[in-house]
């Protein structure tokens, strides 16, 4: 019960990395709220979870949103003791795509400003909501979700590199100024997790990405939500401004 107590809010919490977060924090002891953009997942997974799990409609890209979610969560709980950023999509595509010396397609500027909305913006907005509480309490804890992609680049991901490399940029900084007040801020890169998404790919693709991984198999959304309670936790209490890889070892383009 190493987080017995422990007001945790998790944004993306639906499913997938997410929601597996949420039930080792709620067998850790912690008192959780799930938010994301699908109510009727996301009420059916805080009702599955129990243990007085809430559940928030947000769009993390909306300020007044994310803002009133927080407030509503001091004003129940009077206090923030954890912030996972796991809210994150993908709009893959590559940047400019050639064949026989034409162009024939190229990245959209919906697509690049959906994913830095989301994953790098929507990172931004939850960590300024819950910030002046936790400095106001003492201290708190802030987890980034990055990626491997935020570590090496990948083919046919501009936007969503972009927003990891960002999201490492962001906690490196946080780390400087949020460690006076008690904030540990940190990320985590996931390599190729098998999120119930992830599972409808052909089983071709997933033997293939398996075997590029030096453990021989792809990542459970509960080794990346063990890490997040890890780090929750006071016995990761000196660990600040880093990033961790939970990849199994693979390096991409390797």
């Amino acid at each position: 019960m190493r987080l017995s107590g422990k007001i945790c809010l998790i944004t993306g919490g639906a499913a997938g990395i997410g929601k597996a977060a949420a039930e080792k924090f709620i067998a850790e002891g912690a008192q959780v709220v799930i938010c994301d953009l699908d109510e009727d997942l996301g009420q059916a997974v805080a009702d599955e979870l129990g243990h007085g799990t809430l559940f928030y409609k947000v769009n993390v890209t909306d300020r007044g949103e994310v803002q009133a979610w927080v407030d509503d969560v001091i004003e129940k709980f009077d206090r923030v003791d954890v912030l996972i950023n796991n809210a994150g999509i993908t709009r893959d595509g590559l940047f400019v795509k050639y064949k026989d010396g034409a162009l024939v397609s190229q990245m959209s500027e919906q697509d690049f400003d959906l994913v830095v909305n989301v994953n790098l913006k929507g990172v931004f907005n939850c960590t300024q909501a819950v910030t002046p509480q936790m400095i106001k309490q003492g201290g708190g804890v802030v987890l980034n979700a990055s990626s491997i992609v935020g570590l090496y680049g990948n083919f046919g991901q501009t936007n969503y590199a972009a927003t990891k490399f960002g999201v490492i940029g962001m906690t490196k900084t946080w780390s400087r100024e949020l460690g006076q007040f008690n904030i540990r801020v940190n990320a985590v890169c996931p390599g190729f997790i098998l999120t119930e998404m992830v599972k409808k790919m052909p089983e071709k693709i997933l033997d293939g990405l398996a075997a590029k991984t030096p453990l021989g198999r792809m990542g459970l959304p509960e080794d990346v939500a063990n890490l997040y309670a890890w780090l929750a936790s006071d016995e990761a209490s000196y660990i600040h401004g880093t990033t961790i890889s939970i990849d199994g070892g693979m390096v991409l383009g390797t």
